[in-house]
C-alpha cells in the first residue's frame, strides 16, 4: 500500500511523554487501555495531534475533533494550527506546541493498518443522438456520437485508527481506543469530510464516557 496514505515517521506511543520526560462505513470502536481512575482527569485543554503523512488529512482530523471537544466546552487546539508542512515531527516541535497552548493533555491519533482493494470501475458514457428525417417514407437517420470517460480506479480501505489520550501532568498515556472503519475513495487518497466528522464524534463520546473530560 502507497505511504501516501499510512505511513507516519514518528509514533508516540509510548514515546511522547519520554521526550516531555528527558509525536466511510460505521465506526466500530474497541478499547485498548484505559486508567478511569486519572487523579488529573477530566482534562480541560487538549491538544490534538495526527500523525498522517498527509498534512491536509492530518489537519481535517484534528479540526474535526477540536470542533467536537470545544462543542462540549473543552478548550482543544489543532497541532497543525502550531505546525506546517516543513515542521519537522521532532520530540522538540512537539515540546514547543505543548508549552505554547498550555495543554493539559495531548490526544494522539495516527493509523495502526490500512487493508485495501483495488478495482477498475467503468464510467458511465454520454450519448447524444442527431435524427433525421429521409426521402423514404418513416424511415429516420440516427446518428449516435458517445463520449467514453476514463475508467477510474476505487479503492476501498480497511482502515484501523489509534488514539490515544497522555497526561501532562502525569507524563504518561492513560486512554487509548482503537477505531475500525471503512472508506471508499478515489485514487486522491484524499478522506470525505463526513468521514473525519465520524472519526471526532466517535472518539469524543469515548473520551465523554471515560470520563476524561467533561460531559
Amino acid at each position: 500500500m502507497s505511504g501516501a496514505l499510512i505511513r507516519h515517521p514518528l509514533l508516540l506511543a509510548g514515546v511522547l511523554f519520554t521526550m516531555l520526560a528527558g509525536c466511510g462505513a460505521g465506526t466500530q470502536v474497541t478499547r485498548v487501555h484505559a486508567v478511569p481512575d486519572a487523579a488529573d482527569a477530566p482534562y480541560r485543554n487538549i491538544l490534538a495531534v495526527a500523525l498522517f503523512d498527509s498534512f491536509d488529512n492530518s489537519r481535517e482530523l484534528e479540526r474535526a475533533i477540536a470542533a467536537e471537544l470545544e462543542a462540549r466546552g473543552v478548550e482543544a487546539v489543532p497541532s497543525t494550527s502550531h505546525r506546517n508542512t516543513l515542521t519537522p515531527k521532532t520530540r522538540q516541535s512537539l515540546v514547543e506546541i505543548v508549552g505554547k497552548t498550555g495543554a493539559d493533555a495531548v490526544l494522539v491519533i495516527h493509523l495502526a493498518s490500512v487493508d485495501a482493494d483495488f478495482k477498475v470501475k467503468t464510467m458511465n458514457p454520454q450519448s447524444t443522438y442527431n435524427i433525421r428525417p429521409t426521402w423514404y417514407y418513416n424511415l429516420w437517420s440516427v446518428e449516435l456520437t458517445e463520449y467514453v470517460e476514463p475508467k477510474a480506479l476505487e479503492i476501498d480501505n480497511r482502515l484501523v485508527l489509534a488514539t490515544e489520550l497522555y497526561s501532562v501532568q502525569r507524563r504518561d498515556l492513560v486512554w487509548a481506543i482503537e477505531s475500525r472503519f471503512e472508506i471508499v475513495e478515489g485514487i486522491d487518497f484524499l478522506w470525505d469530510r463526513k468521514a473525519f466528522g465520524q472519526q471526532a464524534s466517535s472518539i469524543t463520546k469515548h473520551l465523554v464516557r471515560d470520563g476524561l473530560v467533561a460531559k
